[in-house]
């Protein structure tokens, strides 16, 4: 099972669309941050010196939303094994009521800094994750 990492998201005015909650654009960008937020804390100094991540592909189903100054705790955690390059990491949002109400699977490939080509993620590169 893998490590739970967790960070706490507030909507501030320029997160409110016309509907007057966080905009769908606003979850994405809150999706990466906490991802690469993990990888830098959690990740092996070598290999966070050695590789970055990049998203193929976000699915994201939308149960809830907040408003303007409401707080939202993510909870993130890298699901199954990596299968070549790619790694699915789960994100969950809940309110402050508990309820997740923002759940998302994402695929993330590896890509080598100095080549910028993709590298087959090794279980030993996950391990701090699990």
């Amino acid at each position: 099972m893998s490590k739970r990492f967790e960070r706490t998201f507030t909507a501030l005015p320029e997160h409110i669309d016309e509907l007057g909650h966080v905009n769908n654009a606003v979850w994405v960008r809150w999706i990466q941050d906490i991802a690469v937020t993990n990888w830098e804390e959690v990740a092996a100094p070598e290999d966070s010196a050695r590789f970055f991540w990049v998203v193929t592909r976000h699915e994201i189903d939308y149960r809830g939303n907040v408003a303007e100054g409401e707080t939202v705790t993510a909870e993130t955690w890298i699901e199954g094994q990596p299968k070549g390059a790619t790694s699915v990491r789960r994100v969950d949002f809940r309110n402050a009521a508990g309820k997740v109400i923002i759940s998302a699977a994402t695929t993330w490939a590896m890509l080598d800094r100095e080549s910028n080509r993709l590298v087959r993620v090794r279980p030993e590169i996950l391990e701090p994750f699990r």
